[in-house]
């Protein structure tokens, strides 16, 4: 599966065209490929071999030709000739959050850095301050943005790991015929970052097995390969581990594999209070195997109810399964809806209908279009006058519909004085709205959450989305105090948003935990910019059983009737 190459070859072509100060538009539509091709759910290379690329949201006969020239030949000339007389190391600067390129090239001609140790050095000695246009708050901000880029090199978000090891998982399955394999790790924990990517399986082939693994397409380098254990690197400098155990050892590897180090403590101290061992062999009495071939084996020894992989962090979940009062969480097929989606009359892809087919198929009873307001002209934010006529397309669509509707939304600009973006009048008009901040970043504390504050006061606010406003290695969170706005949001009804966009995740476990605790409804929202990333909820429900949410904390889980007694409520 090439869509992640592709979509960063494209990316990085973007970016030196921006450099070179080329033309704005052959820019926008470069990252609009990559970022499409980067969130498919299908394999782009299927896609090529059914002459079906052109069908792709947003690729045309241009792109479509240098995706074909790199699946047939290795190569894409237009990559190639964009990055021809650019230095490697400016390249990788452009990777930098924080870091433009106007900025990039005026350190570069002005202090000759080409390269991020010059960038650090120069930055930290106070020479880029005294730059036209720079300052010393600049400077600190791409102080800032260095330490991110540093740290993104050491994790894989999981928009990117996922995907993979379900790739791999497919291949081997269809290879080798194993039954029982599983992705290990902080990835089963479904953690936002993964470090390097565990798999385990069982089988008492597992020289076949680890065989087939390194001889995978995406294998760029094998590392090891033995008759339990295969390490390869793909694509990305990722690193993947392959394991097989024996079928009897399964649920005890498993485990033990998945983690997390303090939850696996946590276990062993209670076991050996008990005169018990547990090893990634099984779960032993002296030299006596007890169990080990499923992982509840581990846990019932030891007193305890299985434990969700996504709660395994040592946080009162071991406590809890032994008062058998661990939550009930929430699971996909509890998901009934998708209140954050963008269509091709903002920043989106595809038309309406198009990403209704997509909901349809996902089992959805409704799906919620949330353009971009007209303050965010980036995005071809939506005026008065186009909202008004989106949502009388909207009702005459819905007249037309079986078995799903379609929420006439809005992704409403909260303004820097706490104002929304359109008049009351209009967000009346509305059945769901949905404020988010997309200016003002740098902002004090208490000015940004009086900013949201004064967003979830509005009567026809419903849920406030991406609320810190984070950048998975390219943006910090904002100064907001999240506790009086979960506090707001308890007094007002208004959901909060866990962000489902694999590039945001930007209200985390902790946030979410905190938020139940309170009696705060939560809303997930993949942020949608094509149908495919409709199926990044995946990563939203991630975040939310992290976070020991339950079917009852999400507005999501409501039917659609349920729903709309909520939003008409107020």
């Amino acid at each position: 599966m090439k869509n992640l190459e592709i979509a960063q070859m494209f990316e990085r072509i973007a970016d030196v065209l921006e450099f070179k100060g080329e033309n704005r538009f052959k820019i926008n539509a470069y990252r609009k490929a990559s970022r499409v091709i980067g969130s498919l759910s299908e394999d782009i290379e299927h896609l090529h071999k059914e002459n079906r690329l052109m069908d792709i949201p947003g690729v045309g006969s241009g792109i479509a030709e240098k995706i074909t020239e790199y699946l047939d030949t290795g190569k894409m000339s237009k990559y190639e000739e964009a990055i021809k007389g650019v230095e490697a190391g400016l390249i990788k600067l452009m990777d930098i959050p924080g870091l433009g390129p106007s900025t990039l090239k005026m350190v570069y001609k002005e202090l000759g850095i080409k390269d991020v140790e010059g960038l650090e050095k120069a930055a930290s000695e106070g020479r880029l301050q005294v730059l036209k246009g720079m300052g010393e708050k600049k400077e600190e901000n791409i102080l800032r943005g260095i330490r991110l880029f540093k740290e993104s090199q050491q994790r894989i978000s999981i928009g990117k790991a996922l995907p993979l090891v379900k790739e791999i998982i497919n291949s081997l399955k269809k290879k080798t015929g194993v039954k029982e394999i599983e992705p290990a790790g902080s990835l089963r924990r479904m953690k936002e970052t993964i470090g390097d990517i565990d798999i385990l399986a069982s089988g008492s082939n597992g020289k076949e097995i680890i065989s087939a693994f390194v001889s995978l397409p995406i294998v760029k380098d094998v590392l090891a390969s033995g008759e339990t254990k295969g390490s390869i690197i793909v694509e990305g400098n990722i690193q993947v581990d392959l394991r097989v155990v024996e079928k009897d050892s399964f649920g005890a590897a498993l485990q033990y594999f998945t983690g997390s180090k303090l939850h696996n403590i946590h276990l062993r101290e209670m076991a050996k209070r008990l005169g018990l061992k547990i090893s990634e062999y099984g779960i032993f009495r002296g030299d006596k195997k007890i169990g080990g071939e499923i992982e509840e084996d581990i846990y019932s020894a030891i007193g305890l109810d299985w434990i969700p992989p996504e709660l395994r962090e040592d946080r009162g979940e071991i406590e809890a399964a032994g008062k058998k009062s661990l939550p009930n969480l929430v699971r996909v097929e509890d998901i009934k809806g998708d209140f954050h989606v963008h269509s091709n009359w903002s920043d989106g892809a595809e038309s309406v209908e198009e990403i209704v087919e997509m909901a349809r198929e996902l089992g959805y009873q409704y799906i919620a279009i949330t353009d971009h307001s007209k303050s965010t002209k980036i995005a071809n934010g939506l005026t008065e006058e186009r909202l008004s006529k989106q949502i009388k397309e909207i009702r005459e669509l819905n007249k037309k519909l079986r078995g799903i509707k379609i929420l006439a939304g809005s992704e409403v600009d909260i303004k820097t004085d706490g104002t929304l973006d359109f008049p009351e009048e209009l967000l009346k008009e509305l059945d769901i709205v949905v404020a988010a901040i997309h200016i003002g970043f740098k902002e004090d504390e208490e000015t940004i959450t009086n900013r949201v504050v004064s967003a979830m006061e509005n009567p026809y606010v419903n849920i406030i989305a991406h609320p810190t406003g984070r950048l998975i290695s390219s943006r910090e969170p904002y100064k907001l105090n999240i506790k009086k706005i979960f506090e707001v949001a308890v007094e007002t009804g208004t959901a909060i948003e866990i962000n489902a966009f694999y590039d945001r995740l930007d209200l985390n476990d902790v946030h979410c935990k905190m938020a139940k605790g309170m009696g705060v409804k939560m809303a997930i929202g993949t942020d949608a910019h094509n149908s495919s990333q409709l199926q990044m909820m995946e990563y939203g429900l991630g975040v939310a059983r992290r976070g020991w949410l339950e079917k009852r904390d999400l507005i999501n889980t409501m039917s659609y009737k349920e729903l709309m007694e909520r939003l008409n409520r107020r």
